[in-house]
């Protein structure tokens, strides 16, 4: 016989734990990656964000401070000079040789945009700027509210640039009788020019919304929101795109030229003038940016030495399943040579077995023809019992009741023919012809079998049978048969018991069901109750082939005969046949 090899493959780790673990693992890192950069932005944008609209805040006071000092500067600028001699002498006198020269003596200790002095007629008759003496100025705004005011008086004006023009304007008098005005100009501009230098775009407002200085020429003269749309106001698709970049931001105060910006103001503390910043959001964006990408550095970093070692194990995993896959080979070579010697080894044992089998089978028909004898007796000594009746009965000249006796011998020896016949079914199973029966009256035809033996003995005999017919498809003899040899057995079983009963019970459910129940000692080994040549009983008494032969003829008729130890003792013995209508009814 070829012994299994009893080498095992080597074990594979199991890899499908690790897998959603590692998967697990790498879902986590990305989402703790995902949650770190969006609290990250949102919380450097919103700090940013204030920390540029506190440094804008400052910067507005510092510009609002610079304008209201400027401004202040130049307002006692016209009180002073209305107080000069050499000024009020010159309009006295009518000669202003001298006074231009004066008035660029001032300028440059004030500081002034310009200085103009007019006659009384509103003519120029003195200025910083020598082009314009001469020029009549009599219904300029800054003349006409210096001569309608004891005070100094401050104007905005339009310029045919487009800009604007802030004077302060006085009269000038002497001996108590208007002579002329001193106008000053404000250097504003300086401050325009100053502010185009940085990033954030800067208004001033007046008391009516109206920008008098911008960082942006064309929003002079407009209010803020005219100063929005006008200038290069985004589609609402560049706005959507812009918005989609501004993502990181906050939400935005106004926008300029498509892009997001911040606005903050400050009031002057002049005519209502307020000063308005626009800031962008692009370096809280740079900073923001620059802060997230070091993040996103990091984690991939990380994703990528995570990704590294998961390589490296995959690749040490790769070598081990290569060097086992390589003795999985040898092995698999080594099993397919001890299948095949196994194949053949199992060739020669159905050989041998097919050889064992028949020589069995021989011996066991060589036993039986032995054990005929035995199994004719019960039918001859009917068959005896029988003759003597009819003796009697021809004796006593009651010829119709011998008949009876001469027709049930002539019953016995049919029976005998078939005893013979059934006692080859071993060997070689019987070709009979089935036909509908009623189960009824082959257990009434076995038990009066049974007659001239439950007559030698004290047995009590209880049946119990259905009141309606119970039709099956078998052949008569042979299930008469079977009938018989379980209440032989059972007789057999309780040899020696006292008060010894067999309970023979015919029910149809399911199936058609026949239980011989006996107060014997039982079955001793249930496994091989229905093995050939396998008894209980004394040598001369059986050969062993009853339960067997019993257990082919109810397989032929398509049921089973099973057996199993009471509850109370003794021996069930359970042949289950297949009813007639219920099979029809499912053939239909």
């Amino acid at each position: 016989m070829v012994r299994a090899a009893t080498r095992r493959p080597a074990r594979i780790a199991p890899t499908s734990g690790g897998g959603w673990r590692v998967r697990f693992a790498l879902l986590l890192l990305i989402a703790i990656a995902v949650v770190t950069i969006f609290v990250t932005n949102s919380w450097l944008t919103q700090r940013f964000t204030e920390t540029t609209r506190n440094r804008a805040q400052v910067r507005l006071a510092l510009y609002s401070g610079n304008v209201v000092s400027e401004l202040q500067r130049a307002s006692v600028v016209p009180l002073l000079l209305s107080r000069d001699p050499l000024l009020i002498g010159a309009l006295n006198s009518g000669d202003f040789s001298q006074s231009s020269q004066r008035l660029l003596s001032y300028i440059e200790e004030i500081g002034a945009a310009s200085l103009q002095l007019l006659d009384n007629s509103g003519r120029v008759v003195a200025a910083t700027d020598r082009a314009s003496i001469g020029t009549n100025l009599r219904s300029a705004p800054f003349f006409v509210e210096a001569q309608r005011s004891n005070d100094t008086v401050f104007i905005t004006s339009r310029t045919e640039s487009g800009g604007f023009s802030f004077t302060y304007s006085r009269t000038i008098s002497s001996d108590r009788q208007k002579v002329g005005a001193i106008v000053v100009g404000v250097d504003l501009a300086k401050f325009e020019q100053s502010w185009a230098g940085i990033a954030d775009a800067i208004v001033i407002t007046d008391s009516e919304g109206r920008i008098i200085l911008s960082t942006e020429p064309r929003w002079r003269g407009r209010t803020v929101d005219e100063a929005l749309v006008a200038r290069s106001a985004p589609s609402a698709i560049s706005r959507a795109i812009q918005a989609t970049t501004d993502w990181g931001a906050l939400p935005p105060d106004a926008y300029l030229m498509g892009e997001a910006v911040m606005r903050n103001e400050a009031r002057i503390p002049f005519r209502g003038w307020r000063l308005i910043s626009f800031t962008s959001y692009v370096s809280i964006r740079d900073k923001v940016n620059a802060v997230l990408a070091l993040e996103i550095m990091g984690f991939a970093i990380l994703l990528a030495l995570t990704f590294y070692l998961l390589s490296r194990r995959a690749q040490l995993r790769s070598v081990v399943f290569q060097r086992e896959t390589a003795e999985l080979r040898e092995l698999n070579a080594r099993l397919q040579r001890e299948i095949t010697e196994r194949e053949r080894a199992e060739k020669n044992l159905e050989v041998a077995e097919q050889t064992l089998a028949q020589s069995s089978k021989l011996a066991a028909l060589g036993e039986m023809s032995a054990s005929v004898s035995h199994e004719l007796n019960q039918p001859l000594a009917a068959m005896k019992t029988y003759l003597a009746g009819a003796r009697l009965l021809l004796q006593r000249k009651r010829p119709d009741e011998a008949l009876s006796s001469f027709q049930r011998i002539d019953d016995l020896i049919d029976r005998m023919g078939a005893i013979t016949r059934q006692l080859k079914s071993y060997a070689r199973k019987g070709g009979d012809a089935f036909e509908p029966l009623d189960m009824r009256s082959c257990v009434s035809g076995a038990i009066s079998m049974m007659e001239p033996q439950l007559k030698r003995r004290t047995v009590t005999i209880t049946r119990s049978l259905p009141r309606g017919p119970v039709m099956v498809m078998a052949d008569r003899i042979r299930l008469e048969q079977v009938i018989i040899n379980l209440l032989r057995n059972a007789l057999d079983a309780t040899r020696g018991i006292p008060d010894p009963q067999v309970d023979v019970i015919l029910s149809a459910g399911e199936t058609a069901t026949l239980t011989v129940r006996d107060n014997g000692h039982g079955i001793e080994d249930i496994n091989a109750l229905f093995e050939p040549f396998y008894t209980t009983k004394q040598p001369g008494d059986g050969v062993g082939l009853g339960l067997a032969i019993s257990s082919g003829i109810v397989g032929d008729l398509g049921g089973r005969l099973t057996a199993r130890n009471g509850r109370d003792g003794g021996a069930v013995f359970e042949v289950q046949l297949p009813i007639l209508g219920r099979d029809i009814e499912a053939a239909e």
